[in-house]
């Protein structure tokens, strides 16, 4: 399998090459130079299978080449043997047509941990295999950090930078990060908001006096691994709900379209998805892109929902790319545009390929907490407020006829309800506790470093602290 960039000018790569390099050299994000796609028996074929074998079989096309099927299957019965429920995703009814699939039962209780655990291993294997070390720099709008550090920490090939937006994560997203104790974990807490941690990362990795010193690694979902682990967890809930002999809707909370994109991605494998919901919080550049065209970024709202509160979407890019034709050099030239004035307007092409899938809908504090009351009185689901704008997003489009009645509704549960305590209290009454496995959080020691808002900064600390920097 060889992966190209959205940008069109950087060399293509295996699987392996992409795994490591995160972003591209031209400043674009990897997706395969094209998609591998299941028969409807093979995807038949697939029902009843343990949630680790369905994950090789799934992702087999896109590592050929760089690993063996017997190398992927042992790496997903290690990584998803650890999840704290047995289904690894399982899914739960609410009523006659909604359903949550829940994705928060890995060690840092979010989804984020279905896909980084697989990428900290696939780390260790690579850089082992080269004999090389890897400085993954991240951004976090609170539970990539969390699983990314959980996944690497204490390993001897990679160290991880992991940088955070100061005050604007949960105390428990920020307590995942800060109490893990590692000589090759670093967390950084910066001023301003996500959207600028995320800019300084990806001016590094095109940042001369970063790269010349150190090999750079990516773990937000800008690197095509951890997106493709992802994409596994919708064959999953299909395959139980009907697929490929039925179709089933999605409902994604949505911030940096990851997640939802992989539901894309699982489409144009030929899993029967009816349509994808790109469910917004205030913050919402990508519900106006999707419903008028106009991909404009403004100020950062903080909310209830701060892994939502995200105004530069990066795997926007990808759809972007795909649905509009595939022109690496055109798209280019719409993303250096959009990055000097943050504003830009789809293509007819991006819009109406966009529009073939995708549709999106948005939830303020109040419609967020309603859902989230709904899901409580109704269902005696206790949901945090990101799936609570999932949950919001599939109702509203459900009542809209959007998504007819006799198909199967499934709303993304992102992350476990404790970790946002406060907000779920405020709107059902009831205080979620953290699960025994993570039950001392509270009472470990935290350590981080606070910085200025400025790249330079970043920049500095990243190079001086950096232990590859010190072998250079």
């Amino acid at each position: 399998m060889q992966y190209v960039s959205t940008r069109g000018s950087a060399p293509a790569l295996d699987f392996e090459g992409v795994t490591l390099a995160g972003l591209a050299s031209d400043g674009g994000l990897y997706l395969p130079a094209e998609w591998p796609r299941f028969s409807e028996a093979e995807i038949r074929d697939m029902r009843g299978l343990s949630y680790p074998d369905l994950a090789a079989r799934v992702m087999a096309p896109f590592v050929a080449g760089s690993l063996t099927e017997e190398e992927l299957l042992g790496l997903c019965h290690k990584v998803y043997g650890d999840f704290g429920h047995a289904a690894v995703t399982p899914l739960v009814q609410m009523d006659a047509q909604h359903w949550l699939l829940e994705l928060f039962h890995g060690p840092t209780l979010a989804f984020k941990d279905v896909a980084l655990q697989l990428l900290g291993a696939l780390f260790e294997l690579f850089l082992e295999r080269r004999d090389q070390r890897l400085t993954i720099v991240g951004a976090t709008s609170g539970d990539t950090g969390s699983a990314a550090i959980h996944a690497v920490a204490g390993g001897t090939r990679a160290e991880i930078f992991m940088l955070h937006p100061k005050g604007r994560v949960s105390e428990v997203q920020r307590r995942q990060m800060t109490t893990v104790r590692a000589p090759n974990v670093h967390n950084l807490a910066i001023e301003g908001s996500f959207d600028d941690a995320q800019a300084h990362v990806k001016r590094m990795f095109t940042d001369p006096e970063v790269t010349r010193v150190l090999d750079l690694g990516a773990v937000n979902s800008i690197n095509w691994a951890r997106l493709m682990a992802q994409v596994v967890y919708y064959f999953a809930s299909a395959l139980q709900l009907g697929a490929p002999d039925r179709s089933v809707a999605y409902s994604v909370p949505t911030g940096n379209f990851g997640d939802v994109f992989a539901g894309y991605v699982a489409a144009k494998m030929g899993l029967p998805v009816e349509r994808l919901i790109v469910a917004t919080n205030v913050n919402d550049i990508l519900h106006r892109a999707l419903s008028s065209g106009d991909y404009s970024a403004g100020g950062v709202t903080p909310t209830i929902t701060p892994s939502m509160d995200i105004q530069v979407s990066s795997n926007f890019e990808r759809l972007l790319f795909d649905a509009g034709g595939r022109d690496g050099a055109a798209l280019a030239d719409q993303m250096r545009s959009f990055e000097a004035s943050k504003a830009m307007q789809l293509t007819n092409a991006q819009a109406e390929g966009a529009a073939a899938l995708f549709t999106s809908a948005r939830a303020d504090q109040t419609e967020t907490a309603r859902a989230m009351q709904w899901a409580y009185r109704n269902a005696g689901q206790v949901i945090d407020p990101h799936t609570g704008v999932g949950l919001h997003a599939a109702q509203a489009m459900a009542a809209e006829g959007v998504v007819a009645p006799q198909v199967p509704l499934v709303t993304l549960a992102t992350a476990h309800p404790a970790k946002f305590n406060d907000a779920v209290e405020r709107a059902i009454g009831v205080r979620p506790a953290l699960p025994s496995r993570v039950g001392d959080l509270f009472g470990r020691e935290e350590s981080y470093v606070e910085l200025a808002g400025d790249y330079a900064t970043t920049r500095d600390y990243v190079l001086s602290h950096a232990a590859a920097s010190g072998e250079a």
